[in-house]
């Protein structure tokens, strides 16, 4: 196991401006850097990559999906586009050196149908993930993907959810990115919920039920660490 920081809390974007952080966070004894990915070429992350190098630091990453690149969408063009995106994350986070692709990128974030998802978004998404998950494995990265609160997104809510999707997509390479913010919002004991998920977690975000310092809030996290 590896404590990370996400420098999500920071930027969206890591560039040579912020790598001051990296120094910070080795400072703090973390040993992993969770780097946004949201933008940028793989040439970006070779960058990033030389520097937590040169700090011994491990890293992963973070990355999301657009309205204009959903690889659950039944719009060929849209479709496909999404697959190019699931390629451009993989792509940039090799250059990176990640160990685990992490976030919510299934669907767009903040797009709703008015229902849950349909057994058709999930069978597309499921072939996107598993497709990606091949290519992953083939580069030695593990996916790790995001189930958000309901205000976010349709497609991944509870830890229910995410079991059976990672059932459906079925590769080793794939697991769940567990959420205690998201959590907090959807499920009504989170024991049973990481409980749920045994075996599929592969990223575990310690976040705050106001996204605030971990342990000022509601969140009890030693018995979820436990």
């Amino acid at each position: 196991m590896k404590l990370g920081v996400n420098l999500l809390c920071a930027t969206g974007f890591v560039g040579e401006a912020e790598f001051f952080l990296f120094d910070l966070a080795a400072e703090a004894g973390f040993d992993l850097i969770e780097v946004p990915m949201f933008l940028g070429t793989p040439d970006d992350y070779a960058r990033i990559a030389t520097r937590l190098d040169a700090l011994s630091l491990a890293r992963g990453c973070t990355a999301i999906c657009s309205p204009e690149a959903d690889p659950t969408s039944a719009d060929p063009a849209l479709r496909q586009a999404g697959l190019d995106h699931l390629d451009w994350i993989l792509d940039c986070a090799e250059a990176l050196g990640a160990e685990t692709v992490g976030g919510p990128f299934h669907a767009p974030i903040g797009v709703f149908t008015g229902a849950g998802p349909s057994e058709d978004e999930w069978a597309r998404g499921a072939d996107a993930h598993r497709r990606m998950a091949e290519k992953a494995a083939a580069r030695g990265m593990r996916l790790a993907l995001e189930p958000l609160n309901r205000f976010e997104t349709h497609f991944l809510n509870t830890a229910a959810q995410a079991r059976a999707y990672a059932d459906l997509v079925d590769h080793p390479a794939f697991g769940i990115m567990y959420d205690t913010f998201h959590s907090h919002i959807e499920e009504k004991d989170q024991i049973a919920a990481v409980n749920t998920l045994a075996g599929q977690i592969h990223v575990l975000h310690v976040s705050e039920n106001d996204r605030g310092i971990p342990g000022t809030g509601q969140i009890a996290f030693a018995p979820i660490i436990k």
